[in-house]
This record gives structure tokens, sequence and C-alpha cells, in this order.
């Protein structure tokens, strides 16, 4: 049994706020024995709007959120799974969605790029991503001493065909700040299909509250298992969840169900 954990943040506009609410809350989950961190999508800063990242953009392999998530792996001796930062992109005027992922050593061993970018309007609340962010093309995972871990961002959640794209894994991940609006009707309905589709654990770090802009996340940062079953949640406010991957617990549901070993498209 491995145990893993998923921070929930309420994050301010402040970068150095954040980091240290990050830096209390990566102490706190392996003072409690999680061997793996996942952070929440945009942990580092929600501001007013998108084109605040412009600002905040770290070239790959340098600068201050960087550092801190890789001190902290090493620090704690655990995987961290760093949420989303701001890289530098190759298109002017926009800047990457990225999840960057360290090692017990603090070193960076995997890097992705959020490929799908969120849009949505309904009468005054208006989102879309793509006016600064430039969308990645890969899919990544990566190995953990306990099995592949599957990366995913958020809006990616509504894409099934990226999550049968990693294979079988033991865990995937899924950083978010998921509106409000959307969150309260599809995010545990899509997690859990997840899971049982790809039958593995998976596991959402999410923003979850009202943000000093005034802006309202969903939360539910939760741990679900092959089955469908929720493991641990946490539905609103800055907080941690815990809970153990078991290897044992994805035979089984592979046994008893093989239906990874019947795809045929």
């Amino acid at each position: 049994m491995t145990k893993v954990a998923a921070i929930q943040m309420v994050s301010t506009p402040e970068i150095e706020e954040n980091i240290e609410s990050a830096r209390r809350l990566i102490a706190e989950a392996a003072r409690q024995g999680a061997e793996l961190v996942l952070l929440p999508e945009y942990w580092p800063s929600i501001g007013k709007s998108d084109k605040e990242k412009l600002a905040q953009a770290e070239a790959p392999g340098s600068g201050p959120v960087q550092d801190f998530m890789s001190a902290m792996a090493k620090a704690h001796g655990i995987w961290l799974i760093g949420g989303t930062l701001s890289l530098v992109a190759p298109v002017e005027n926009k800047v990457l969605n990225t999840t960057l992922v360290y090692d017990p050593q603090g070193e960076t061993v995997s890097r992705y790029d959020k490929i799908h970018l969120f849009s949505f309007a309904s009468g005054k609340e208006a989102y879309d991503e793509s006016t600064y962010i430039c969308g990645g093309d890969e899919v990544v995972s990566f190995e953990a001493p306990f099995g592949r871990v599957g990366l995913t961002v958020c809006y990616d959640l509504r894409f099934p065909e990226l999550f049968r794209a990693f294979g079988e894994c033991a865990l995937i991940v899924v950083p978010a700040a998921f509106t409000y609006t959307t969150g309260k009707v599809h995010w545990e309905i899509l997690l859990k299909a997840r899971a049982i589709e790809n039958q593995c654990y998976i596991l959402a770090a999410a923003q979850g509250g009202r943000h000093q802009t005034g802006r309202r996340t969903w939360g539910q940062t939760v741990l679900i298992d092959p089955w469908g079953e929720v493991k641990a949640e946490l539905m609103e406010g800055e907080g941690i969840v815990l809970g153990e991957i078991e290897q044992e617990v994805l035979n089984t549901v592979r046994e008893k169900l093989p239906a990874l070993k019947h795809k045929r498209l």
C-alpha cells in the first residue's frame, strides 16, 4: 500500500501567500505519511484574469515556484505532483499551463502541458483559457514505485480518450480549478466514470472556495478507487485528503471484471 495525499487550496492572487500555504499543507501531508502529494491547478495564483499569468510565467527549470516544489519534494522525501504553474510558451503573449513532477530527491522527472483548454459561457460567467494559454499536445505518464501515474488537468476530465491513451495505470491524477457551476453537476460523475472505465485510482486536487477575486471554485478534492467508490474527500476550503493505493484492490477489480483485456478499439 502507498499513502497518497491531495491538497485543496483557495489560492489568492499573491504567489508568496500561496507558497506559504502550500508549504504548510505539504508538510502536514508528509507528517501524516503521504509518499505522493498532489497540488491543485493554478495553486501559485488565481487572479482576476488569465492575462496576469503572462507576467508570472517561469522559464522551464528556473523560477521561485519551481525551486519551491523541488525543495519540498527533497525536504520531505516525497513524490510531488505540482498541480499547475505558468511556463513560458513558444507562442507570443501566451503561457503553458504545466504540471511538473518531482521525485524524492527533488529532481524533475515528468512534465505535462495541459492539452484541453476550457471555454464556458453562461450569462455573466464566461471563461476562455485559449486567450492567454497555449495547449500542449503530448500524453504524459510516469512510473512511480507503485505503478504508472497518468497526468491530466481539470478540463481534460471531459475527454475519456486521453485517459484511455495512458494504458494501464495504477493512478491518474486530476489537479483542477473547476467552476462552481459545472462542478456541482459534473465533477463527481466524471471522476467516478474515469476511475471505473480505466480500473484505476483517481486522485483529484481542487481549488475549493470563494477566492479574493470573487471567483468561486467547486472543490471536492477526492480519492476514488477502481470500483468507483469514494475513499476520502474534502468538499470545500483549504485542507488535505489522504488515502491509500492498494495493489490488491487494483488486481481484484481487474480480475473480477477484465474490461481492460476486452478492449478492442
